[in-house]
């Protein structure tokens, strides 16, 4: 078992800390914020993910996990040093790597002779030569183990992975780390550092374009009169599609699609490739938040601005709390702009929103049906479908649904009364 430092307890860092710890390792984690490091030392998990809290409470009561203010205090004794800090998107669409270069900075004067520094934040390629640069060691490895992590199953996701990637120009560093993982049952890939970022941007951008396509397929639907669920359904029994990500919404977002998929052209762009298929992948996902927003806007009739609108949904996708680029934000940004009242509900969000300060948001889901002409699902929370719906015909001044996840039984809402309007059908 090795000794682990995490620099960064987002998302990423805490999912990775407390999952090295779970398979026996060493783990400090470190953070710049020293309320936030007091809280987790207590056993506070600042996100919604499921399991995550379980997983750090285990660690912290094995001794296997404990947290430090500070990415030297963390590194100063370990051999492996993981960078899980934020890449966030740049004015002209590339990553910033400030926080990339501050850790590795602050790390380069503590590590042990002969340490290996793991790049797990998604970054351009060349981040891995950069790092080194900044550090300027000549005894310490750099290598890219990029996170394929899905909120909401982040901690599956690490532990029952469909691949670990390893890129490193040292083969003895990367078998080093891919002995991190001998507990986890999955293929290790290795190759160079390049290569290995290029798999996590490209992978991203692939899952958006999926997306983007089912997202075309079902406006195509509606305008032939297809079943896009029926459509979907046959395409994923093909091995070569598969069923994954082929499911219909208002669009796509997140944390990392978005911007992986906006850092990946603007990486193809600097490297002098035109990559105008990502471009289209974005402009489709623009235009189904429109399309999404005006199906919603039309359900209301004449003067909109007369009339409520509830909202079920507010975070980007269920299992998390997560608002970053949220498609449930930019559907109801737009269907704010025609002077709607918007009373909202999502089961893990208070408000106010600084991106929708006019809506309301209540706690309850048949609190925002109340006098709503129109009802928008946006996001995939299980416990919508199971709601007493004749207790929201009751509350609503028309039994509208645009229904933009395709989640709710249509059969049964149309037996009561609802006008349901869905995507792709």
């Amino acid at each position: 078992m090795a000794r682990i430092a995490v620099i960064g307890t987002g998302y990423v860092g805490l999912t990775t800390g407390a999952c090295f710890a779970h398979l026996g390792h060493d783990v400090v984690c470190a953070d710049i914020d020293e309320a936030k490091v007091a809280s987790l030392r207590a056993g506070e998990i600042p996100i919604v993910e499921r399991n995550l809290d379980r997983f750090v409470h285990e660690g912290i009561a094995s001794g296997k996990l404990s947290f430090v203010v500070g990415a030297a205090e963390a590194s100063k004794d370990c051999e492996f040093h993981y960078l899980c800090v934020p890449t966030p998107q740049g004015a002209d669409g590339a990553a910033d790597l400030s926080f990339l270069e501050t850790a590795a900075a602050q790390i380069a004067p503590v590590l042990p002779t002969g340490s290996v520094v793991v790049n797990k934040s998604t970054v351009p390629v060349g981040s891995t030569g950069l790092v080194a640069s900044v550090m300027g060691r000549n005894d310490v490895e750099v290598v890219s183990n990029p996170e394929f992590l899905r909120e909401g199953s982040a901690i599956d996701d690490f532990l029952n992975p469909d691949r670990v990637v390893i890129g490193a120009r040292d083969q003895e560093a990367a078998i080093r780390v891919a002995g991190l993982y001998s507990r986890v049952r999955a293929p290790v890939m290795v190759t160079d550092p390049i290569s290995a970022e290029t798999i996590k941007y490209a992978s991203n951008a692939f899952l958006a374009s999926k997306l983007s396509f089912v997202n075309a397929i079902a406006n195509l639907c509606e305008a032939v009169g297809a079943d896009v669920n029926d459509v979907v359904l046959g395409m994923g029994y093909d091995k070569r599609i598969g069923k994954e990500f082929l499911r219909p919404g208002p669009g796509w977002g997140g944390s990392c699609f978005p911007k992986d998929t906006i850092a990946l052209a603007k990486i193809a762009e600097d490297a002098g490739y035109e990559f105008s298929f990502l471009r289209e992948v974005l402009k489709v996902n623009d235009e189904q938040f429109d399309r999404t927003a005006a199906k919603v806007i039309a359900a209301l009739g004449d003067d909109p601005s007369s009339k409520q609108v509830a909202c079920w949904g507010l975070t980007f996708k269920a299992g998390t709390d997560d608002l970053r680029q949220s498609p449930a934000i930019e559907v109801m940004k737009r269907v704010a702009a025609s002077g709607v009242s918007i009373r909202a509900y999502d089961p893990v969000i208070s408000g106010p929103l600084a991106d929708l300060p006019d809506a309301e948001i209540v706690s309850d889901p048949y609190a925002a049906t109340d006098g709503a002409a129109v009802l928008v699902v946006l996001t995939e929370w299980d416990e919508f479908r199971w709601l007493d719906f004749d207790k929201v015909a009751g509350n609503m001044a028309s039994t509208t649904v645009v229904d933009a996840r395709n989640l709710l039984d249509r059969t049964q809402l149309e037996r009561r009364g609802f006008d349901y309007r869905g995507i792709g059908r």
